[in-house]
């Protein structure tokens, strides 16, 4: 039997159209406990990649929220075969919580014969080492909204009840043409089908150009899930999809305004401190075989300009809202010096 894995299940079908495998486990790790596994510190651990702009959001919301000390965070390496992640980053190429080697021994112990892919994020029952959830889109309204008891003093409300039904509709915008908009075009199998997706692509783009020349965020005044959303792909852009994917309208750096949206939640705490360039062009050029065969990694592009003045503070808002920033990022969560913007620039 064979276990596929991917950050999307991503891989090329020649003449068709790119359709995301969306059966992910649905099981919610919750307040009350009603599905089984109640809101603990300690008791669970995010398994993520930090190559994976699905796994990148739960990083992200973790770090905003202060939940360090109460979910561990287990990082796998950028590239995987087809059957799994891999902790070879750690010691012994074992994860030193889980103790496991691959993602999949989490899946297969408490679904054994899992066929579906093993995917991240995923959160694993420590107590059991059994998965408890991979459902990205799910997982982070639940770190917001379930582990409230849990969140540092201070911390952002990141789904804010008075605007979820706002937020709920741009992230389907923002999910639908530009987050798995990249992917369509990327892993399109026909001409038809990349210029479909590449036309959404663009035309949501520049939409979302138009709301955010007006507004410092998606979503009310503050930092909401939209915005997370919405930069884990535009961070992405020109060092993976601009080229490989051939979204190659334009890149992010020649988009004025998102330009400046994209370096403004970078040089906010939280967000480009959780950015590894070195992962993520890794995983894509040497991962995606179909599309990159020679698994050649670029060395562009010039990083530098995620570090430069945005101006967008001009426009007002206020970045956590009634909170405050979160403190330093904890020793064992740092992202390698030499994998950030500041190190990897020209």
């Amino acid at each position: 039997m064979t276990h596929e894995v991917s950050t999307a299940g991503a891989y090329v079908t020649s003449g068709a159209e790119f359709t995301r495998d969306d059966r992910y486990i649905a099981t919610r790790i919750t307040a009350d406990g009603r599905d089984g596994y109640p809101v603990e510190a300690g008791r669970y651990r995010l398994v993520v990649s930090r190559a994976c702009p699905w796994a990148s959001r739960a990083v992200i919301v973790r770090r905003l929220l202060g939940l360090e000390d109460a979910l561990s965070m287990a990082v796998a390496g950028p590239t995987h075969d087809r059957r799994s992640w891999t902790f070879d980053l750690d010691p012994g190429g074992v994860d030193p919580v889980l103790g496991i080697p691959r993602l999949q021994d989490a899946y297969f112990a408490r679904f054994p014969g899992y066929t579906r892919g093993i995917t991240v994020p995923a959160i694993v029952d420590v107590t059991t080492g059994e998965v408890v959830t991979n459902d990205y889109a799910q997982m982070t309204l639940d770190l917001e909204t379930e582990w409230v008891a849990l969140h540092r003093p201070g911390a952002p409300d990141l789904y804010p009840e008075h605007l979820r039904p706002e937020i709920d509709a741009v992230a389907r915008e923002v999910f639908r043409d530009v987050n798995n908009g990249v992917y369509r075009c990327g892993f399109a199998g026909s001409q038809e089908a990349y210029d479909t997706a590449y036309h959404r692509l663009f035309d949501r783009l520049d939409r979302l150009s138009e709301r955010l020349e007006r507004q410092r965020y998606l979503v009310g005044d503050t930092i909401t899930e939209a915005d997370v959303r919405l930069f884990t792909t535009l961070v992405r852009f020109d060092a993976v999809y601009h080229g490989h994917f051939k979204c190659n309208r334009s890149k992010l750096t020649e988009m004025p305004v998102l330009w400046a949206y994209a370096r403004d939640l970078f040089q906010t705490p939280g967000f480009g401190d959780t950015v590894d360039f070195d992962h993520i062009k890794r995983h894509y050029y040497v991962v995606h075989e179909d599309i990159n065969p020679t698994q050649i990694v670029p060395q562009g592009p010039d990083l530098r300009g995620w570090l430069t003045p945005h101006g967008r503070d001009e426009l007002g808002g206020r970045p956590f809202g009634d909170g405050v920033p979160p403190g330093p990022v904890p020793e064992q969560d740092r992202v390698p010096a030499e994998h950030t913007a500041a190190a990897m620039a020209g």
